[in-house]
């Protein structure tokens, strides 16, 4: 089956990334990166064994979990979240990436509160400062983490960030080295626990995982070139 071919090619990529940086592949989750991918698509991807999917928009990942309700997957929310929809996300996915703003906190904090749960979050960074990228400034970065460290219903795990796009990949690795060392300094500083780096996608995960990546998010080389 083509899918299953490709997801063990993926995995096989990790692995050989895992070992030139002398990691365990256990530590490298992939996700499957699936906006616009169909449910039926991502159906056959399960029944290959890949088990932690992410959704980009939250009006298209409340019609895939319909229909996919009878699977025990674990989703993810990748996207840039709008204050207005993070109510829909509530006990329905595990980790949200994209946590950029306080407004942002408050509204995780005070949906989670009212749902009972404590909601696991990434605190995306913007690195290269673009304006097209969600994403809270580097400087700003330490403020922020405060800030949520406040709230009793978010716990956050780690930081996410999507890098400027270069052709090759090599010139992307200063930009995951920053995440690792960000993550590093809050760590150190705030004696906080931060397994978390969900970095790397389709063109430059295994630079992405020789830097420390515990998520890459992989659309393309798993489901193709889709539009949306």
């Amino acid at each position: 089956m083509a899918e299953c071919e490709r997801l063990q090619e993926v995995l096989g990529r990790i692995e050989r990334a895992c070992e030139r940086a002398k990691r365990k592949p256990e530590e490298v989750t992939l996700l499957g990166a699936t906006k616009t991918v169909p449910p039926d698509v991502i159906r056959r991807f399960y029944g290959c064994g890949l088990r932690v999917f992410g959704e980009n928009r939250v009006q298209e990942f409340l019609g895939k979990l319909e229909f996919l309700k009878d699977l025990d997957i674990d989703w993810h929310f990748i996207g840039r979240l709008q204050t207005n929809k993070v109510k829909y996300l509530m006990g329905r996915v595990s980790l949200i990436h994209s946590l950029d703003r306080e407004s942002l906190a408050d509204e995780i904090q005070k949906r989670a509160e009212r749902a009972g749960i404590v909601q696991e979050v990434l605190i995306e960074v913007n690195l290269g400062g673009e304006e097209t990228k969600g994403g809270v400034m580097p400087e700003n970065l330490r403020s922020l983490f405060e800030y949520t460290l406040k709230k009793p219903n978010i716990k956050v795990l780690g930081l996410m960030a999507i890098p400027p796009y270069r052709e090759d990949p090599e010139e992307v690795r200063p930009y995951f080295a920053k995440l690792r060392e960000l993550r590093d300094d809050l760590e150190r500083e705030f004696g906080a626990e931060l397994p978390h780096l969900s970095m790397g996608m389709s063109h430059d995960f295994e630079v992405a995982v020789e830097e420390g990546a515990t998520i890459v998010r992989i659309g393309t080389l798993l489901f193709g070139e889709r539009r949306g």
